[in-house]
């Protein structure tokens, strides 16, 4: 049965022999050193050695000598030397033992600056012993070493390190005293050297360093993972922390900034719109292709007349004509030329006329037209000829305000909501307002748009820009010169109440006009 006598002999000893080491690293300040490429390593350390109580050995102090060289993912190899004269227990004879062995380590990072390591090795160990020794394990024997140990960098190329040892050899036959299996632990406390030692450059500045950066080519203020890999949240392309609209839907185009575009202003982002050039002011479907409810090939939004009757022939604004007045519109009337004042029937023939134009395809014959037999309603068309036309959906324009134009706010103007689409009810006011300036060629008026502030202050003004506009193609469609018009995009930057409410959000979202002094 094994005793241990001494203080650090035994589980308990060498329980307090690591815990004191243990202790020493962390007490030791460690320096904010940057990450380094290391080369070699030359070190040297106070060492205690605690042998096995076979050999009837005290623990002895000593000392180490050590050169390692690093190797790619943080292995290394070493080769160390321990020297100690350790006395025989209860005499006074000192033997000289020396431990020489070759290890390989694996070293992890611990921080910026440190590291802790494994080591495994072979080695030698040697008792050179007095000439009266019996009982002691003389002579060389090869060992199998096993330990774990700490570095703390106190510059950039100095470190505090520590290591904890386990030798296990099996000593010769000598005498009466039979070969047996010795384990010795062993300790040490010094310094290393990192001879050749570099910082490891971050070529792409976004914090992580070459070595572990897996995207070195990194934007800059990209935001990356642990890997060094940007990351981009909505998939557009564009990484985060340079994008500046992290929530792209996807699919759609985006520029540099990471920002869809919308190149015909329709609210559809370019990437998903399917009709990328459709004219301004025009209502789309979700694909971003023009809408035309009464399909008479005038789009949704330009078309004044969205409920012609199918197979009715329409002029630039979608509306219907009636040539010939008898009630039956162009397009559906088959006796086109009938004599004013005439009685007709639903295709627009005189009893017993024959009729002098086929039935529009897709057209019951004889079905019964909208508007037949009413008087219809005159309105010049561009070459100033009076033309009478049907009442159909466009409403009728208010007469020109008396007086000058003033500033102010246009009643009844409105949007789909976050959109630049005109809803019908503005076509009053804005088609009063188109006579006041035809009637006025000199006059010149600034259109301004406001919007509330439930969106962004960058959307806001990009959205009332093209309300704006919308409101000055619509002027132009009825005449006014475009060189009376300019329109500008307040965003919701001068409202006229707190966004507090419905109410004053919607009072908010406004089409306001000034007028603007000509330039001399």
């Amino acid at each position: 049965m094994r005793t241990y006598p001494h203080a650090l002999r035994g589980w308990a000893g060498r329980r307090r022999l690591l815990a004191g080491l243990a202790l020493l690293v962390m007490c030791a300040a460690p320096a904010a050193a940057q990450q380094r490429k290391y080369l070699v390593e030359l070190g040297a350390a106070g060492a205690y050695e605690s042998f096995d109580n076979e050999l009837e050995l005290d623990g002895a102090a000593g000392g180490i000598g050590r050169l390692g060289i690093w190797l790619p993912l943080n292995f290394s190899l070493e080769a160390e030397g321990l020297f100690a004269s350790p006395k025989t227990t209860g005499g006074s004879n000192s033997v000289s033992v020396r431990n020489l062995g070759v290890y390989g380590l694996y070293n992890i990072p611990v921080g910026g600056s440190s590291f802790g390591f494994l080591k495994a090795g072979v080695g030698s160990t040697n008792y050179d012993c007095p000439a009266n020794a019996t009982r002691l394990a003389c002579g060389s024997s090869t060992a199998l070493v096993g330990g774990a140990g700490f570095r703390i960098a106190i510059t950039p190329i100095m470190m505090v390190r520590a290591d904890g040892l386990l030798l296990r050899n099996r000593s010769a036959e000598r005498g009466t005293v039979k070969a047996q299996t010795i384990m010795n632990y062993g300790a040490s406390l010094g310094l290393s050297l990192m001879l050749g030692s570099k910082p490891i450059p971050d070529s792409d500045a976004d914090g992580v360093l070459d070595n572990r950066d897996r995207c070195a080519d990194t934007p800059a203020g990209a935001s990356v993972d642990p890997r060094g890999c940007p990351s981009d949240s909505d998939g557009d392309g564009v990484p985060d922390g340079v994008d500046r609209c992290s929530t792209t839907v996807a699919g759609a185009a985006v520029d540099v900034r990471g920002c869809s575009q919308d190149t015909d202003g329709d609210n559809i982002p370019d990437g998903l719109d399917r009709c990328p050039e459709t004219p301004a002011g025009v209502l789309v479907d979700p694909r971003g292709c023009p809408k035309d409810s009464d399909g008479d090939k005038i789009p949704d939004g330009l078309d004044r007349c969205s409920e012609t009757p199918r197979g009715a022939t329409v002029d630039a604004l979608g509306c219907p004509g009636d040539e010939d007045g008898d009630g039956v519109l162009d397009g559906l009337d088959r006796c086109p030329r009938t004599p004013a004042g005439a009685v007709v029937t639903a295709n627009g023939c005189i009893a017993g006329q024959a009729p002098g134009r086929p039935a529009p395809s897709g057209v019951e014959p004889g079905a019964a037209r909208p508007g037949a037999g009413r008087p219809p309603r005159l309105q010049p068309d561009t070459v100033g000829r009076p033309v009478p036309r049907p009442n159909v959906t466009v409403p009728t324009p208010a007469a020109p305000p008396a007086g000058a134009l003033r500033a102010g706010t246009l009643p009844g103007v409105a949007f789909a909501p976050g959109t630049a689409r005109l809803v019908p009810t503005s076509y009053v006011a804005l088609d009063s307002l188109a006579l006041l300036l035809k009637a006025s060629p000199d006059a010149r008026i600034e259109i301004g748009a406001h919007s509330d502030n439930s969106g962004t202050p960058a959307d806001n003004l990009r959205l009332t820009a093209l309300q704006a506009e919308a409101v000055r193609d619509y002027l132009v469609v009825k005449g006014v010169a475009y060189q009376q018009l300019v329109s500008r995009g307040y965003g919701s930057g001068v409202p006229l109440t707190r966004n507090a409410t419905p109410r004053a959000q919607a009072a908010n979202r406004r089409v306001e006009i000034r007028p603007v002094l000509p330039e001399r």
